[in-house]
């Protein structure tokens, strides 16, 4: 059983706290109306019966004092007594007096019978919509009773105490309780439910142990950024998802002591994590240091480096790959970014994995790399193609990019598992798409934020 970090918990659910507070305006509300506009008051009174000496009996007492024998007899009929005021044979005959618009079934649910503790004494409670009815109907319940068990026990041992006083207070007046009630349901059920949800949801949540959980280091947790700018290191240096991912170039460069990584393949487990723009951003970010850095979309398939960057795709890596890879030079395209250049995908090939497992593209990486400083490889997600795993053992380091809250983590140690059995060498992860709300990101970036 998975072990359960309470502050995670926490964390995750400070997401749903708008739905809290939603569903339990609507439920507290909902309540609220149907106390006061829906529900129909009712007013409750009762009358008391004791259980007395049957040979004594009367309306006004008895003052001939009761046996023990008397006392246990009463206390054992209390039981059957309280059935029979309930019976059909008593109610069909309280309908018939008072000319009921009721069933006895619905009558049945207005009358509560309950024996006083330790008592011979009988509490019959009626309610009714209208007070002076619930009154009459408790009183005409005591006399049809008393009638009965003479008739059925041939007995007289039934004395009214009190009879139903007309109450005009209404009994079903629980608006405090249930506005309580809707409260406690709507907060702690919302709770328990996001508990659950949490507890099943397999994806990348941010916490101490996650490096241990996925078994690979973090080598940077990009910001996320709401303004729409794929290029944001170049557009808006000082946001705080650029800082991120000047801490990724960073951190690559100290990953790799005795070597520099000249040859970095990015990739993803499932589409939309961020594998194109953690890509672009940081070329960019490598070429703002002064090197000369090649950006290659490898993803033949859905590659969008074009886009990103506003070049041409008519002469991409899949038209080189097909042609003469001699001429790389013509494949390759500046961009408005210093010292950064791009090569796009190309066309869409019918056959992307041969293309990639081709000699002609080993020979490609090879004369590229004589020119550049670093060249930045964006692939194909893992999971389901083969893009990755045949690049991932000719490039010197494999960078995976995952999405917090989206990514599933048996996903992403698929992934791992896949790039190492064929020699890939992973130099860590990136977590995208962290949202700064909630984290205490903010006071490490202040120098970074925006003059905006």
């Amino acid at each position: 059983m998975e072990e359960i970090n309470i502050k995670d918990f926490f964390d995750y659910l400070k997401k749903y706290v708008l739905l809290i507070i939603i569903i339990s305006i609507l439920l507290i509300s909902f309540t609220f109306i149907y106390d006061k506009v829906l529900k129909k008051p009712m007013y409750t009174t009762y009358t008391t019966i004791v259980l007395v000496k049957s040979d004594t009996a009367s309306v006004t007492g008895s003052s001939e004092a009761i046996s023990q024998s008397d006392i246990l007899l009463n206390q054992n009929l209390v039981s059957t007594y309280s059935q029979i005021i309930k019976s059909k044979l008593v109610l069909k005959k309280v309908i018939k007096n008072l000319n009921l618009d009721y069933s006895v079934s619905e009558l049945s649910k207005n009358i509560k019978v309950e024996a006083l503790e330790d008592t011979e004494i009988l509490k019959i409670s009626v309610s009714d919509l209208k007070p002076e009815k619930a009154a009459e109907i408790a009183n005409d319940i005591a006399e049809v009773f008393s009638d009965e068990i003479k008739k059925i026990y041939k007995i007289n041992n039934v004395s009214v105490i009190d009879d139903a006083q007309i109450s005009y207070e209404v009994s079903n007046n629980t608006l405090k309780r249930d506005i309580a009630l809707a409260l406690l349901v709507s907060v702690f059920g919302t709770a328990a439910i996001v508990f659950i949800r949490f507890y099943f949801d397999d994806s990348i949540k941010l916490s101490d142990n996650l490096e241990q959980e996925i078994d690979m280091p973090i080598i940077a947790k990009v910001l996320k950024d709401n303004s729409n700018t794929d290029l944001i290191v170049e557009e808006r240096p000082n946001a705080l998802a650029s800082e991120s991912i000047r801490t990724l170039r960073t951190n690559l460069q100290f990953a790799s002591v005795d070597r520099d990584i000249r040859t970095l393949l990015v990739t993803s487990t499932l589409p939309s994590e961020g594998k194109s723009f953690v890509s672009a951003n940081l070329a960019i970010s490598f070429a703002q240091t002064g090197k000369k850095v090649l950006l290659v979309d490898c993803d033949l398939r859905k590659g969008r480096q074009h886009k990103l960057f506003g070049v041409n795709n008519k002469k991409g890596l899949s038209n080189l790959l097909i042609g003469d890879p001699g001429k790389v030079k013509e494949y390759i395209q500046k961009t408005s970014v210093n010292g950064l250049f791009v090569m796009t995908r190309g066309v869409c090939p019918p056959n992307p994995s041969e293309l990639l497992n081709s000699r002609k593209n080993s020979v490609l990486m090879s004369k590229m790399s004589e020119i550049y400083d670093i060249i930045i490889f964006d692939s194909a997600p893992c999971n389901g193609l083969s893009d990755s795993l045949i690049l991932s053992s000719i490039v010197d380091k494999v960078l995976i990019v995952c999405s917090e809250n989206s990514t599933p983590k048996t996903e992403l140690l698929n992934a791992k598992k896949s790039i190492e059995n064929v020699g890939g060498s992973i130099v860590g992860c990136v977590v995208n798409n962290i949202n700064i709300k909630g984290k205490s990101y903010g006071k490490y970036y202040y120098y970074y934020e925006d003059d905006e």
